[in-house]
């Protein structure tokens, strides 16, 4: 049996294939515009963490700058660069904590406190950490000191 298409037919699947790219290239233009903004710091770590799935996975033998967020293990957890550098295979984020951090947690609100490096990584007033069996609350920005020593306020 020959069926014939009629023009309206071609024109109708034409347009349909139009508006599915069309829907495809707006994900993309907004899934880049998203990375680029929590790239930057103008969109929280927490909330870069709740998508993380649109962010490139870490590779070895790539020049990475800090702030650049990166997937990598097999849960694909979202970690920030935090000190340019090229990467290594021996220097992957979960082991190169000079180099990397874990990005926020949204279901962690009492992450594990970790020694900032410099002015990229330190805590800001309001942050929350987990401390030698303690929760503590950072009392100043810019906060690069152990929590207990200066700058933390105890929460319990």
């Amino acid at each position: 049996m020959n069926v014939k298409v009629t023009t309206e037919q071609r024109l109708a699947k034409a347009a349909a294939r139009a508006e599915a790219a069309a829907e495809r290239c707006e994900k993309l233009v907004d899934s880049i515009v998203f990375v680029t903004l929590a790239e930057s710091g103008a969109i929280d770590e927490v909330t870069a963490t709740e998508h993380s799935e649109i962010f490139a996975p870490w590779e070895p033998d790539v020049d990475y700058k800090a702030g650049q967020l990166r997937t990598y293990g097999e849960d694909g957890k979202l970690y920030k660069c935090i000190q340019a550098h090229k990467s290594q295979t021996d220097w992957t984020p979960d082991v190169a904590v000079s180099l990397w951090v874990v990005a926020g947690d949204p279901a962690e609100e009492w992450p594990e406190w970790s020694q900032p490096i410099g002015a990229q990584d330190a805590y800001m007033s309001g942050d929350k950490v987990s401390h030698r069996d303690q929760h503590w609350i950072s009392s100043v920005d810019a906060n690069v000191w152990e929590p207990g020593v200066y700058g933390w306020a105890a929460a319990d």
